[in-house]
């Protein structure tokens, strides 16, 4: 059996891997540690929550460990780019365990948090930074930071990445760190768009794969529930319902939808949160801290959150909305099941939304067990409007048009007053544009 000591790591390194739960190397650490020891360039495809960030993170410091004195002022000798405010942080907080004892200083810069205070964090140098493409630019453009005596770039979700629209800013944070550098790419999926990505970045890489793309956690079992948007909260209500005090995560597509949602949870009654693309850095960071802790029992979250979360404690994934991106599904369920727990991850399929099902299945190679419900007839699909259709416009509805969602029994007509009890969610009104819909130029918030 292989162990971290088996791969030449440091020993003040092995001793901060003894208070850990890391005991021995999982299959993308045992196979990419060496390599980037030796500093080679590297492209690890592995899915969510296999190790990935010990993978790059542990040789890394080893390496920078070896330098023995510190950054220059504003200089940085390592740059990890994630796309995502949570994923940064976890990245962030995983690399100071491991740094604890040791000279290494670790900083990490997003957007929603003060400009000033990250330039201040950076002032005197930082050995490894960890940051979001945009606040890192912001950074930049500002004299705050310097790339020029960078060694080492690490690219992690850069799938992710790729699909928040970061390929513009990874082109001008590129320009500013030597050619002469080590670079590691980390990705679940490996798309067209990756490759491309890796032929430009990468100098002769070691190729390191330990997943097939759509291979989902083990211990997760899924399943499909068909029912209409207006029937999804109240189906939802009861899946938790049979749960008490096991944490589950419900995705949604939207922002305003997510947010919506969690506030008619909590009005049922559920210690409910939400974290999303117009929450900020404080809020998001509480939110997260609360759900961690156990303070709350649900955290309603769009796919911002989908590779940042790492509670070992979160028994059920909800997809409330079927993700547009089949490969965001593997990301989501990987929320559960985590550290050799067992999980469950249930999907609620509107008729506007069999596409992206069938999306799913064509990538997972299998279909989903239905739960409940039957699959959609294909007229009822044609006749239904995707996601998003007509959006900005306030056509009248004509006869024949959108069918009305089916209302749960009990339920007020549109218009009446409501009840004590908040009414459930329609999906037919809520805005669909979801956290990625903004130009690429525009996505600097993270």
């Amino acid at each position: 059996m292989t162990t971290f000591a088996d791969l030449g790591l440091s020993a003040k390194l092995l001793k901060a891997l003894e208070k850990t739960k890391l005991q021995t190397p999982t299959p993308i650490q045992a196979q990419a540690i060496p390599h980037i020891m030796q500093g080679r360039d590297l492209m690890g495809l592995a899915q969510t929550g296999t190790g990935k960030t010990a993978a790059f993170g542990l040789p890394l410091l080893h390496r920078l460990l070896d330098i023995g004195h510190p950054p220059g002022p504003k200089n940085v000798r390592a740059l990890i780019l994630a796309p995502t405010r949570e994923l940064t942080l976890q990245i962030k907080d995983n690399l100071e365990v491991f740094t604890k004892g040791t000279p290494v200083k670790v900083t990490m810069v997003v957007g929603g948090a003060s400009l000033f205070r990250q330039a201040q964090a950076l002032a005197k140098g930082s050995d490894v930074l960890v940051a979001t493409p945009g606040r890192l630019i912001d950074l930049l453009e500002r004299g705050d930071v310097k790339l020029d005596q960078c060694g080492y770039l690490v690219l992690d979700e850069a799938d992710h990445m790729l699909d928040m629209g970061f390929i513009h800013s990874l082109r001008k944070i590129a320009k500013h760190i030597p050619l002469k550098r080590q670079t590691l790419l980390f990705s679940a999926t490996m798309p067209k768009d990756i490759s491309e990505i890796a032929d430009t970045y990468l100098r002769d890489p070691v190729r390191v794969q330990v997943t097939t793309t759509g291979k989902t956690a083990d211990k997760v079992t899924q399943g499909v529930h068909f029912l209409p948007n207006g029937d999804k909260a109240r189906v939802l209500e009861d899946y938790l319902k049979k749960h008490p005090g096991e944490q589950a995560l419900v995705f949604g597509r939207t922002k305003h939808g997510s947010e919506k949602l969690m506030k008619l949870l909590a009005g049922w009654g559920f210690k409910a949160g939400s974290i999303h693309g117009n929450k900020s850095q404080s809020q998001r960071d509480r939110t997260l801290t609360e759900f961690r802790n156990g303070e709350l029992d649900v955290l309603v979250a769009t796919d911002v959150a989908a590779r940042g979360i790492d509670i070992p404690t979160v028994r059920h994934v909800y997809n409330f909305d079927m993700p547009n991106v089949p490969e965001n599904y593997v990301h989501r369920i990987g929320r559960t099941a985590r550290a050799g727990a067992e999980g469950s991850s249930v999907s609620f399929c509107a008729p506007a939304e069999m596409g992206e099902l069938q999306a799913i299945e064509k990538l997972l190679k299998k279909p989903l067990p239905i739960l409940g419900g039957a699959p959609w007839a294909a007229d009822i699909v044609a006749a239904t409007p995707k996601p998003g259709q007509n959006r900005g416009q306030r056509p009248a509805r004509p006869q024949g048009g959108r069918p009305q969602a089916a209302k749960p029994a009990g339920s007020k007509p549109q218009g009446a007053r409501p009840a004590a009890k908040p009414k459930p969610m329609g999906g037919g009104n809520a805005p669909r544009r979801s956290d990625g819909g903004k130009p690429a130029g525009q996505r600097r918030s993270s």
